[in-house]
């Protein structure tokens, strides 16, 4: 693979790459690093990257690999950006309400860190990248089958966590 094909099938998928490393170390910078590591493995391996069927799929699957191995090997970070999270607030909310979407979504950053690493991995996945089941299938290695089933579970405990965490159920 020369630079030309390298640029337009690897650089595209940079910010998807991105987006997964920051899922799992929750540091900008750390992420960085990671999809950096990445992109330079992928270049040293260029010549054998016209042997995988999907090129995308194996770089999601390196950046997962390289995130965990990282975790593994320090401590975890509990880092909250508040620039990504000012991003997803309505424009102009009052402070009061300001406040309950940051508790909002504090709560559900703890409780996808609380899931099993499958299912953080393929709920990001189909939720975040809007990955197909069989674009998760090729990156995870998991049937379709599983990935629904893991994908329910996951998105159930977030629901049951969260409403615990409010005391909603006591309302029902």
């Amino acid at each position: 693979m020369d630079l030309l094909a390298f640029k337009q099938r690897i650089l595209p998928v940079q910010n998807r790459l991105y987006r997964l490393a920051t899922l799992f170390l929750r540091n900008r910078e750390d992420a960085e690093d990671a999809m950096q590591d990445v992109l330079m493995r992928l270049w040293s391996n260029r010549q054998q990257l016209d042997t995988y069927q999907s090129v995308e799929a194996l770089a999601v699957q390196m950046t997962k690999n390289l995130c965990m191995d990282r975790l593994k090997a320090h401590a975890r970070q509990k880092a909250v950006d508040q620039a990504d999270l000012g991003s997803m607030v309505a424009p102009q909310p009052s402070p009061h309400r300001q406040t309950e979407l940051a508790d909002s979504a504090d709560q559900i950053r703890r409780l996808i860190d609380e899931l099993p690493d499958v299912q953080k991995l393929v709920l990001h996945l189909r939720d975040v990248e809007e990955y197909s089941f069989d674009e998760i299938e090729q990156v995870t290695g998991l049937s379709v089958n599983t990935i629904r089933v893991t994908l329910s579970r996951a998105r159930q405990r977030l629901r049951d966590g969260y409403l615990k965490l409010n005391d909603y159920e006591a309302n029902y």
